[in-house]
């Protein structure tokens, strides 16, 4: 698999990322419903061996569990994948989660990060979201300082508009965002993907795949029979109007994706990666056939007649 460079670093990442925001399990506010971790494992596992080079976590997903997750799959691996996580989600004793970023309040994450994650330094460490706002420069310059003592290799962003990536700019170079980025949610097109091209911020954009709505398995019934626990259940695009025009356009990657013998989960990543300011997407996968459904859309360009065909359904559907 290629390999691209992430914006200022040395990090030289494969155009697709392993996420493993679901396999932190239920029981939280933003959980995918129960999970196996040794499911996890194996598919995290897998996509190591089918060439992905880097994983994608944060504290926050299954309040610390997936952290662990991760640690257990690579231990002991001769060939470690880059570890990339976050801070400023916390949480309290009752599992609420809460945003932070008070300086005393990051150095206690990055101490739990790295034991959680089982290293002595984290390869790209991460502002979850941009909350509170008035505390952004307080946070990053905590981030900046974690890179000049060791802790962490490269810092960026996650969730930032222009005018924030600006501000945390003034203090310490970013090295990268990590927006929401799929043919359904294309707002960080107008204004912040080209000041990541101007800037040399690479882009790592999460849910590609729109938690599920266009990898061509999804269904108003699987949607209906979600567990209790889904955070997906509270999302907008998971009802409707909006279900049944997303469902709609997963139809048209599964006709694109039929013309190519390709799988619609390959041709809605392919859209993400196609922007030239893309330098990779994070695509979560419970079970190691879901990685084997969308491994090769790193390999995979859309035609002009292909984007055409997507972006007139967009056009005519809102």
């Amino acid at each position: 698999m290629e390999k691209r460079r992430l914006g200022n670093s040395d990090l030289l990442i494969t155009p697709i990322g392993y996420g493993a925001w679901a396999i932190g399990g239920g029981g939280w506010a933003f959980g995918w419903g129960p999970q196996d971790d040794d499911d996890s494992i194996r598919t995290i596992h897998r996509a190591l061996e089918l060439g992905i080079n880097w994983i994608d976590t944060a504290a926050v997903y299954g309040l610390g569990h997936s952290e662990e997750v991760v640690a257990k799959a690579v231990k002991g691996l001769a060939n470690r994948p880059y570890i990339f996580t976050k801070c400023e989600r916390r949480w309290d004793d009752e599992g609420k989660v809460y945003g932070s970023l008070k300086r005393d309040s990051i150095m206690k994450e990055i101490e739990d990060s790295l034991r959680r994650l089982q290293v002595d330094v984290i390869d790209l460490y991460q502002i979850h979201w941009p909350n509170p706002d008035a505390d952004i420069e307080e946070g990053w310059q905590a981030l900046a300082d974690l890179q000049r003592q060791g802790k962490v290799r490269w810092i960026g962003v996650s969730n930032f508009d222009v005018r924030q990536m600006q501000r945390a700019q003034a203090i310490a170079p970013i090295t990268s965002l990590q927006p929401p980025y799929s043919a359904i949610r294309r707002g960080i097109e107008a204004e912040i993907l080209p000041y990541c091209q101007q800037h040399n911020i690479g882009v790592i954009v999460y849910s590609p795949m729109q938690s599920g709505l266009l990898t061509g398995r999804m269904t108003k019934e699987r949607v209906a029979s979600m567990a209790s626990d889904d955070w997906r259940r509270r999302d907008e695009n998971f009802q409707e109007p909006r279900l049944s025009r997303n469902l709609k356009l997963a139809e048209v990657m599964g006709e694109i994706a039929r013309r190519h013998g390709r799988t619609t989960a390959e041709v809605a990543i392919a859209w993400t990666l196609r922007h030239p300011a893309v330098t990779g997407a994070i695509v979560g996968a419970r079970r190691p056939d879901q990685v084997d459904d969308f491994i090769h859309a790193a390999d995979f360009s859309l035609t002009e007649g292909d984007l055409a065909q997507i972006d007139a359904f967009l056009r005519e559907n809102g």
